[in-house]
């Protein structure tokens, strides 16, 4: 049975029609305008099937909402405080305050008064019916009012949404969506590293990663200004840009790493021609000149394959990685070397022949890299047979 198929038929013990409880997870800092009617609209969901435990993580605030929290725990047994010394970060609170949930189903509400927690009652439908393992609420597939604001911002998050779809495989429409909604088994296969916004592209990247059955539906969305206390800032989505390379190229559907391979060849390439121009112009011997700038890009080559596009030690443990890679490396520079040699002998030019010997080795770089030296499952129906889940 596939990784799929194990998904899909994790066992639940609810129903549309039973008693279920959903977690909420409310991440706030300096929330003390919204945070008690973000509570209050929270609370009306709950009806005869539909019970509510709620961690509200006070990271680090400065106002008030500290002891806002701690008065409506009081009034509210099925609220529960967690409190970090010092400002950490969505990411952060999250990871705080998924190790807390116990209810059958698990989603995130922001202070802010952004979202609608009604949207969350259809959202959570389709898992309690096991139909689904993840919900995501879409701002930009509702049909509701949705206050107009930021033009930059809509455009940021298209962007980042259509790269994350290219290295998941998934055809999401927001992924910077605060209501994600899950299964509590499905969640706590999920390890959160990120501290701040990261943590958006990051879930996305392991739900996807755990080939889950994922719903979208639309839902309302009013966003408010810096003004009213927004607080994600240009340097978040650069880190977004980042953590969808992090979290996703190593698996990422092969076409998406050869166009990564392609940037990360082509800083190599820089590095072998600019070698051997050095070396040539210093007066030592072709073969000298060619095997230094192809070992120096060869290494140049490891190290941002390492850092970038394969996760490090995915089969092997350093020592085998090591001696393959330099045993492919010896190959492809001897066929390097020799087309080279070919070329020039043939009344080439030295760095259009370096070109054209760099070209042409390229495929197979990329060939012995991905599916010998650094294998792991990639995405997508791309994937050869022995890859797939």
């Amino acid at each position: 049975m596939n990784d799929m198929e194990n998904q899909s038929s994790i066992p639940t013990e609810t129903n549309r029609n039973s008693r279920f409880t959903l977690s909420l997870v409310v991440p706030c800092y300096n929330e003390e305008a919204t945070l008690a009617e973000c509570i209050r609209r929270v609370l009306q969901i709950a009806n005869d099937t539909l019970q509510l435990e709620i961690i509200i993580v006070d990271d680090g605030s400065t106002d008030t909402t500290g002891a806002i929290a701690g008065e409506l725990a009081k009034k509210h047994p099925e609220i529960k405080i967690l409190r970090h010394k010092e400002n950490r970060g969505k990411g952060a609170s999250l990871r705080s305050g998924f190790k807390m949930v116990t209810g059958d189903v698990v989603a995130v509400q922001d202070a802010d008064l952004e979202y609608d927690p009604m949207d969350l009652k259809k959202l959570a439908g389709p898992i309690v019916g096991n139909e689904a393992d993840v919900v995501l609420g879409s701002r930009f597939l509702s049909t509701e009012f949705r206050r107009v604001l930021y033009f930059w911002h809509y455009l940021g998050n298209r962007f980042l949404t259509f790269l994350s779809n290219m290295f998941t495989d998934l055809n999401i429409s927001d992924m910077e969506t605060c209501y994600k909604v899950f299964r509590r088994e499905i969640l706590q296969q999920i390890e959160i590293r990120e501290n701040r916004f990261g943590v958006e592209p990051e879930i996305i990247a392991k739900m996807a990663n755990l080939r889950l059955r994922i719903l979208e539906a639309g839902i309302s969305y009013r966003g408010r200004t810096y003004e009213e206390g927004k607080k994600i800032i240009a340097k978040d989505g650069l880190r977004a840009l980042y953590c969808i390379l992090k979290y996703n190229a190593y698996c990422a559907p092969v076409p998406v790493q050869l166009f990564l391979y392609l940037i990360i060849g082509g800083i190599a390439a820089v590095c072998n021609l600019l070698t051997f121009h050095f070396m040539s112009d210093a007066g030592n011997p072709l073969a000298v000149s060619a095997l230094t700038a192809f070992f120096v890009a060869a290494a140049v080559n490891y190290f941002l394959c390492v850092l970038i596009l394969f996760r490090h030690k995915a089969r092997w443990n350093t020592g085998v990685e090591l001696l393959l890679y330099i045993g492919m490396a010896g190959i492809i520079g001897f066929l390097d070397l020799t087309t080279t040699s070919f070329l020039i002998h043939h009344a080439v030019p030295p760095i259009p022949s370096k070109i054209f010997a760099s070209l042409s080795v390229f495929l197979l770089n990329f060939t012995g890299r991905r599916f010998l030296i650094f294998p792991a499952k990639p995405r997508g129906p791309w994937m050869p047979r022995r890859y797939r889940f």
